[in-house]
């Protein structure tokens, strides 16, 4: 008998059904004894002992379904060695779990903070393999994460609606897009949607530069303009401040979101109206474009092959469109950032594109 524990963890994206349905039909083809426990609400359901037992049937039907049909949360992994309110120790509950379900392998899934636990498990005794979730691409590793690509035409789609109403009314728009410490789905939303100026988190960005980008083309006789900024973008006068600095100002900040206090500015220097549009959850919902339906099925399929070659501790990834086991104690705590002088940043000042800096 198999026993294999699903459990998706941190925030919720496109294609994580379709992934753990990868890994899934791939185990139930190899075995006919298989056991898959699907781990409720992320790492509180191992830590609390929460579970329900699947059936292929629960596969069934989830490959274009999004969020996770095992539910998640989010677990900060600063806080996972710390005892909770009861003075429960965390990391043994998981490990006492893990063994009194006579679990062969954890499958998890997600993000940067979900694969610090993930690897620490690991260091503890568990077996675990991982796969690549977020919208953000993030991850170290691996070229593409599942869950980017879908997040990527919603933000682009949220961009070419603004189109038409800003070249109506002849006003800057700005879509503000998901991102906070890293900046790939901005930067692809914007250069699919047209953008005319993108503001990351990696390219500090100088007002005046902005503004400077939205008088050319006023003086090409351009009525609109519109800004694909990240919730992370940050200034070039923010950008040196140290961390706690950074946190204080945040804490006096009268703006909901750095889209404000670039509108705001914007308005003030040039006179022209500024509308804002956040997209917002919308990017991490609804059902995986087919791009992430195919990766997804690949990742799980891969990550079931670990499992029955006995490959523990791997993140399973994507490098030129290869599948590769990637070492969890490689992955964690590395982020996966846009580099200000790669040739995509090169390319799309080639056409137009302003970053600010």
């Amino acid at each position: 008998m198999k026993k294999v524990g699903f459990l998706t963890s941190g925030g919720d994206c496109q294609s994580l059904n379709a992934t753990m349905r990868g890994v899934a039909k791939t185990l139930y083809q190899k075995y006919d004894d298989v056991e898959i426990y699907g781990i409720l609400e992320g790492y509180k359901g191992l830590i609390y002992g929460n579970y329900r037992k699947m059936k292929p049937g629960d596969f069934s039907g989830i490959l274009t379904e999004g969020g996770t049909i095992i539910g998640t949360s989010r677990q900060p992994f600063k806080k996972m060695r710390e005892p909770d309110e009861n003075g429960l120790d965390k990391v043994k509950a998981m490990k006492e779990n893990y063994k009194k379900w006579g679990l062969d392998c954890l499958v998890i899934l997600g993000g940067n903070g979900t694969h610090k636990t993930a690897n620490l498990l690991s260091e503890e005794g568990c077996n675990v393999v991982t796969l690549p979730k977020t919208i953000d691409n993030d991850i170290w590793g691996t070229d593409i994460t599942f869950g980017f690509q879908s997040a990527v035409n919603i933000a682009t789609n949220a961009i070419d609606c603004i189109h038409t109403t800003a070249a109506s009314h002849g006003r800057v728009f700005i879509v503000e897009v998901m991102g906070h410490k890293v900046g790939w789905l901005t930067l692809h939303a914007g250069i699919a949607g047209g953008a005319d100026i993108i503001l990351l988190p990696e390219i500090p960005y100088d007002i005046n530069s902005v503004v400077k980008a939205l008088d050319k083309r006023n003086k090409q006789g351009k009525r609109f303009s519109i800004l694909a900024v990240a919730e992370g973008a940050i200034s070039k006068e923010d950008a040196k401040l140290s961390k706690k600095e950074l946190k204080a100002k945040k804490q006096e900040n009268l703006y909901p979101s750095i889209s404000y206090k670039v509108g705001q500015e914007i308005q003030e220097r040039t006179g022209q109206e500024v509308r804002i549009t956040v997209p917002g959850h919308t990017q991490r919902g609804g059902e995986p474009c087919p791009y992430d339906r195919v990766i997804s099925s690949r990742l799980g399929s891969a990550a079931a092959r670990l499992i029955i070659e006995g490959k523990y501790g791997y993140m399973v990834g994507i490098k030129n469109n290869e599948i590769i086991p990637v070492p969890l104690s490689e992955v964690a705590g590395k982020l996966k950032t846009v580099n200000p002088d790669s040739s995509i940043i090169r390319e799309a000042k080639g056409l137009g594109i302003s970053f600010g800096d």
